[in-house]
């Protein structure tokens, strides 16, 4: 059983910066705004980590008058869980099995 983790959301999800965006996100919807506060971080920065969250399809928008607000996607999160734990799955059955490759 092969199994892999989506290395692009990975990669989107290491920074530290999405990574506690993502955190707040699973808390409650939130506004740059309030995330500008949560972080400390700068708005335009603030703003270029959504954008990318947003196009790796993590987080969702909601305009609400002069403002978005943003919701993390549980499904994406969900999909990523499901391949760790495969992922970890295939390591039990890999070390039960003490399946090695020999070395030449």
């Amino acid at each position: 059983m092969m199994t892999s983790v989506d290395t692009d959301l990975l990669r989107v999800l290491a920074d530290p910066l999405r990574l506690r965006i993502v955190t707040l996100l699973a808390r409650e919807t939130l506004c740059t705004t309030h995330l500008v506060e949560e972080t400390g971080a700068k708005q335009t920065n603030l703003s270029n980590h959504l954008k990318v969250l947003r196009e790796a399809g993590v987080v969702e928008t909601e305009p609400c008058g002069r403002f978005t607000y943003y919701r993390l996607r549980p499904d994406v999160i969900d999909a990523l869980a499901g391949q760790f734990a495969d992922l970890a799955k295939t390591a039990r059955a890999t070390a039960e099995a003490n399946l090695k490759r020999s070395c030449p």
